[in-house]
């Protein structure tokens, strides 16, 4: 029984198909990649996934139960957390209280809530800024803190979509040991990211798409090297 199992499927807006005839499965453990040119479908595919736009048609499988059609509360109860590409922390709120919201997904007891995302701003190394308003964070650390909402839910898999967008590259190596350290744990992740460095340098596997189809699916070296994705990133003349 697969982790995750993606089956088929398609997401139409009006005239447009997003997502056109996907499948792939996630191991328990692994690190899966996804990639693709603006516009292919990769954040459509997450908002898939966690209940945010139902599907056209097709089926997704969590730990052997079907999630399509759940709402995406219930859907994060189940274990599947994810991040936003456009950050947008509570700005009036502390880190700290922006992290306790994610935990009473799980509780109705302030101090528990608190103990867990205490916990988590330390493992995402942000601890030191809990009492901060998250509103006056850096673009590096509003990452952090989406990260530690997500993981303050207890996710089982982790849908990450671009932590590393706009940030230096020492900024980006700390986030590429984040999500290492993530799946040292025991979280089961899919990431979405244009940075080839984090992406080839983290995935066990990646998806390439195009046009909400998919053109490659295997190692990084063999997706790096297969023509369709070299021709969609590169154009036709490199591939």
């Amino acid at each position: 029984m697969s982790f995750l199992e993606v089956k088929n499927i398609v997401k139409n807006f009006g005239g447009l198909r997003a997502v056109n005839d996907i499948s792939f499965t996630v191991k328990q453990g692994e690190i899966l990649g996804l990639i693709g040119p603006n516009g292919s479908g990769k954040t459509t595919i997450f908002n898939l996934i966690n209940g945010f736009y139902p599907l056209t048609s097709g089926e997704i499988y969590f730990q052997g139960r079907r999630i399509d059609g759940l709402p995406p509360h219930k859907i994060c109860a189940l274990g599947i957390g994810r991040t936003f590409q456009v950050v947008k922390p509570l700005k009036r709120m502390t880190v700290l209280e922006n992290v306790m919201a994610g935990a009473f997904l799980h509780t109705t007891s302030i101090s528990k809530a608190r103990s867990k995302a205490l916990e988590v701003l330390e493992f995402c190394g942000l601890y030191h800024r809990k009492d901060m308003d998250a509103k006056n964070l850096t673009i590096a650390d509003r990452k952090r803190l989406e990260i530690a909402r997500a993981l303050a839910t207890e996710p089982k898999l982790l849908l990450l979509d671009e932590t590393a967008a706009g940030l230096n590259p020492k900024e980006t190596e700390e986030a590429i040991n984040i999500i290492l350290k993530i799946r040292e744990i025991g979280i089961t992740i899919i990431i979405v990211e244009h940075i080839m460095k984090v992406i080839m340098g983290i995935s066990d596997r990646i998806l390439a798409i195009s046009f909400g189809r998919e053109i490659a699916l295997g190692t990084p070296r063999e997706v790096a090297n297969h023509p369709e994705v070299i021709k969609a990133y590169l154009g036709e003349a490199y591939a």
